[in-house]
């Protein structure tokens, strides 16, 4: 029986809430993923994606806490609301509160988009 795209977001939702955005990436995109960051980075397929992913997860030193907050989705496209509280390795802190907008086709992402709230 195929996944219901809420079934399918709520299990990407709950990798992220582990920390598993790597296996997350893997998983839920599609090939010709693009992604748009709030500071203007854009990634072009799934490829560069995961690249990025790795590299970000390899930087974390300890995973302090990651609050999914809300979720909403409306036809193809979904919302998610977190807070992502990390020690880096170089010494610094990230405390972001992001706001994901993914656009789904077949029960993949075809994009994403990262706002701070």
């Amino acid at each position: 029986m195929e996944q219901s795209l809420i079934e399918i977001l709520s299990a990407k939702n709950e990798m992220v809430k582990k920390g598993q955005i790597v296996e997350a990436t893997e998983k839920f995109f599609a090939p010709n993923a693009k992604t748009l960051d709030f500071d203007g980075t854009v990634t072009n397929g799934k490829a560069e994606m995961l690249t990025k992913m790795r590299g970000f997860a390899g930087a974390i030193a300890k995973v302090n806490g990651i609050t999914l907050h809300q979720t909403a989705l409306s036809e193809d496209v979904s919302f998610a609301e977190f807070t992502f509280d990390f020690d880096m390795k170089d010494g610094s802190k990230i405390l972001w509160h992001e706001i994901l907008r993914t656009v789904w086709q077949n029960g993949q992402i075809v994009e994403e988009q990262y706002f701070k709230a």
